[in-house]
């Protein structure tokens, strides 16, 4: 397949109005496939204990962090997320001269590697050292949908907390990852990362030598040596978009809500699209504290007509149960026939927003209505943000993606 989904954006805090780091990505996926927000608490792990991820075991660590993630619901692996630390991950598809038959084994996903950085990860960078190890050991590898065996793919990663983000791309079991101090960043489709590499495989340039992909003269280029294609329209889209809005280096959240709604661009992709947007999440990570860190998801496919609500992490459990799908078993490939129907995996907002969608409840009127009140939220939490020491009850910050959820629902009905 040709390079069909998914953008993901950062814009460091020398560009944004509360010198916060400023994440954004637009989850695209085959048409209907259902998209959950779930969170999942930290765990203290036995040794001895077996992970299985969506198609394979591996060895578990003995602590993992709390997790809130935006995946589809067949897979055990997340599209994007964010940890109780401030570690946001998301990826994307890339095509690469290294595709072969062998990317149909079952083995790690781009997904998996998503959930596994966020679980294990303690910083960016650490995040970014356990997906390359996982990786090395394990492989990538397995279809990446849950009805066309033959939709493989290789993967890259953009990875944030409160100081850095670095951009990872993979070609089978080869990487290369650089560095991001200022300025933005985005990823799509295509390898971006040319001569400036902070990172890679061991066996990287050897390993092109060999194979023929580089003479081992004048300087290593890992996009022109490993790529397949030259940039995509949404990669130069995305970064024209990022460079006009952060100009006056006070870029917002509402200025990365207009970049992941952008339909001219393609970055934005209706929910009637064989590709459509299924999900996106925004997150503001403070370099102050983790507590203030705010993560907007959709939950619902096409932001354009969704709603962002916000997920801070606080003591306790937070209640995901709406945006949370049917349960099929822990690997829904083995309990039902693989690869021949879909089955319907809605939550509780998806059911009500499909819904909404087809009887064209979704007007213009409604859409103000909503916008105000993610607008109002926005300046709410923005206030939060701006007043660091300030003590705040735990359970209502608990409840405030539960609540907003509440609210979108209400919208329909």
């Amino acid at each position: 397949m040709g390079p069909v989904s998914c953008d993901t954006f950062v814009v460091l805090p020398s560009h944004t109005r509360c010198d916060t780091m400023i994440f954004g990505k637009n989850s695209d996926r085959p048409q209907g496939e259902v998209q959950e927000v779930v969170y999942i608490p930290g765990k203290r792990n036995s040794e001895s204990e077996q992970l299985q991820v969506t198609y394979i075991e591996i060895p578990q660590v003995k602590n993992t962090r709390a997790v809130i993630l935006s995946k589809p619901a067949w897979m055990w692996g997340a599209e994007m997320g964010a940890n109780d630390l401030g570690v946001i991950i998301g990826n994307e598809a890339v095509y690469t001269k290294l595709e072969s038959d062998k990317d149909r084994e079952e083995k790690l996903l781009g997904m998996d590697l998503v959930r596994l950085g966020l679980e294990r990860g303690y910083s960016a960078e650490h995040a970014l050292d356990t997906i390359t190890n996982l990786l090395e050991t394990h492989g990538q590898g397995g279809p990446c949908s849950d009805t066309d065996p033959d939709f493989t793919y290789h993967n890259s990663f953009l990875i944030c907390d409160s100081k850095e983000a670095w951009v990872l791309e993979t070609a089978g079991h080869l990487w290369a990852a650089e560095k991001i101090t200022e300025g933005f960043r985005n990823i799509s489709n295509c390898l971006s990362i040319t001569t400036n590499i902070d990172k890679m495989a061991p066996n990287l340039k050897e390993y092109c030598v060999e194979k023929k992909l580089w003479t081992g003269l004048g300087e290593f280029n890992f996009k022109k040596i490993i790529g397949s294609g030259g940039d995509n329209d949404r990669y130069i889209n995305g970064r024209k978009l990022l460079q006009e809005l952060s100009t006056s280096q006070k870029f917002t959240v509402e200025d990365m809500m207009k970049v992941l709604r952008d339909k001219p661009s393609g970055i934005n992709r209706s929910y009637n699209d064989p590709f459509a947007t299924a999900a996106s999440q925004i997150s503001v990570i403070s370099k102050f504290s983790n507590k203030f860190n705010c993560h907007y998801f959709t939950a619902t496919p096409d932001p354009s007509i969704s709603l962002f609500k916000p997920f801070l992490f606080a003591n306790g459990n937070s209640n995901c149960d709406l945006t949370t799908s049917p349960s099929y078993e822990q690997d829904p490939a083995k309990s039902i026939p693989r690869f021949k129907f879909r089955v319907d995996r809605a939550h509780a907002l998806y059911s009500k927003h499909r819904d909404a969608v087809k009887s064209n409840k979704i007007t213009h009127q409604l859409l103000n209505e909503v916008r105000k009140f993610e607008k109002d939220q926005i300046t709410e939490l923005d206030s939060l943000l701006l007043q660091y020491s300030r003590e705040f009850d735990p359970n209502l910050i608990n409840r405030v993606f539960e609540q907003s959820v509440q609210k979108e629902i209400s919208f329909y009905e």
